[in-house]
């Protein structure tokens, strides 16, 4: 499959707690003209699984290149957060409203959206992951050294622990 670079290639996934809500989101992404690729890494019809190991398996297609950036969703977005960051390279944030959905990509580079299916109606959420497409962080922007300083940080404690 090749990917229209001018189009974003993104993963959805969720938990079994998440299921429904992420199948309705997955419908107007489908329909996103500014969406190439959709990728669906959620839970199946009556699934039980844990929300980590969709993070996980969801992030490795941002890191590497497979997708632009994820959209996961758990019963309150917090625990996808938490494990996505887990992965060395990505910045996961929960966000439910549109100030944060905007300074995640704009000052922190966030490639992942977490939301929580038990936290926010559908509708909300869709209109704050139309927002969240448009968006692009500028690597020239001031915000480019704090993201810079995220990367260190994440660098120096995966050195220390490996020691």
């Amino acid at each position: 499959m090749t990917k229209n670079p001018d189009k974003l290639s993104i993963v959805i996934g969720s938990d079994s707690v998440g299921y429904d809500f992420k199948n309705q989101l997955k419908v107007a992404l489908e329909a996103d003209p500014r969406i190439d690729i959709l990728i669906d890494e959620g839970a199946k019809p009556d699934e039980s699984i844990r929300y980590a190991n969709v993070a996980e398996r969801s992030v490795q297609k941002v890191l590497t290149g497979e997708a632009d950036r994820a959209l996961l969703i758990c019963g309150t977005g917090l625990g996808m957060a938490i494990s996505a960051n887990k992965v060395a390279g990505i910045r996961a944030v929960t966000a439910h409203d549109i100030y944060s959905v905007e300074r995640s990509v704009l000052s922190n580079d966030a490639q992942v959206l977490c939301m929580g299916a038990r936290v926010i109606g559908v509708e909300l959420a869709k209109r704050l992951i139309d927002r969240w497409l448009d968006l692009r962080f500028d690597p020239e922007s001031h915000s480019a050294a704090n993201v810079d300083a995220i990367c260190s940080v994440e660098s120096h404690n995966l050195a220390r622990k490996i020691r």
